[in-house]
């Protein structure tokens, strides 16, 4: 119908535009990154333990910025991802419905909270605390950020997993209730598994929101471009990196191009987070 029409050619159009952008991105992303090859080798780049862009000549090792991505991210991971499920379950099917109600919107707002308020306690409150307790010599450190990150993570996933649980059919329930399943086997034999690939997908999309963070990770993460050997040492994750150095860094500089390239790499690991909570997804709705 006519009416019809005009609405998805919008839906259409601001997804197209979406797509466009994206690849322009990526296109400045490759333009501005690549040059830095002319200086150092991929393998150089990628495998390289030492960052000390402003040396003469600069050393761009980026290995120790990509694992302290990633042991952020997984560490925050493992902090986030068990309480947001439990969260979840909790108000999808155990609250009352006045509980759920009033939960629900809760957490949703909490995916709000602004990173640099986290980060601004995690360095007033927390790295003084871990210091003390710990007997380190700072708290500013891979634990004191992946807490914070996992705080700001846990809303995302518990939201998302939430929805997934709550479109599970009545009619399973009913069914396992019937066949004299308890609430806990029910939950756990019936509609988890049913829900898992919207599950997965929400839980995909929540690390993929600490793998971009920012604020949270420059603040509390130390800035120590070393291969993290413990949970209490500092690292200096890809995002921190171009925040940090971004801004006074002349324009074309190997440094400047550097920056670039750690940005590219940074948007694949996020594109490929994107693309296999897609595949979760698509692959869900097909077993359904």
């Amino acid at each position: 119908m006519k009416g019809e029409k005009i609405p998805a050619i919008i839906i259409q159009g601001i997804s197209s535009l979406g797509v466009v952008v994206m690849v322009f991105i990526l296109f400045f992303l490759v333009k501005e990154g690549v040059p830095v090859l002319s200086e150092a080798t991929i393998g150089d780049l990628l495998s390289g333990k030492y960052w000390y862009p402003t040396e003469e000549p600069g050393v761009f090792g980026m290995l120790p910025l990509i694992l302290g991505t990633l042991s952020v991210t997984f560490l925050s991971s493992l902090i986030a991802v068990p309480f947001s499920l439990l969260v979840a379950i909790f108000i999808a099917e155990v609250a009352p419905d006045w509980m759920h109600d009033v939960l629900k919107p809760v957490l949703e707002i909490l995916g709000f909270f602004p990173s640099i308020i986290l980060g601004f306690l995690g360095m007033i409150l927390i790295a003084p605390w871990l210091q003390d307790k710990f007997t380190l010599i700072t708290g500013l450190n891979m634990f004191n950020a992946s807490l914070l990150l996992g705080i700001m993570v846990l809303p995302i996933v518990s939201s998302l997993s939430e929805e997934a649980l709550s479109s599970v059919p009545r009619e399973l329930r009913d069914a396992a209730y019937a066949l004299g399943s308890t609430r806990w086997e029910t939950i756990s034999k019936v509609v988890f598994p049913y829900a898992l690939p919207g599950i997965l997908g929400g839980t995909l999309l929540g690390i993929m929101r600490g793998l971009g963070e920012t604020m949270v990770v420059l603040m509390a993460a130390g800035g120590a471009a070393i291969i993290p050997r413990s949970i209490f040492d500092p690292v200096r994750p890809l995002t921190s990196t171009i925040a940090a150095e971004m801004g006074e860094t002349p324009v074309g500089s190997v440094h400047y191009h550097a920056l670039f390239f750690a940005g590219l790499i940074l948007l694949i690991m996020t594109l490929i987070i994107n693309f296999l909570s897609m595949w979760i997804e698509s692959k869900g709705r097909l077993n359904k």
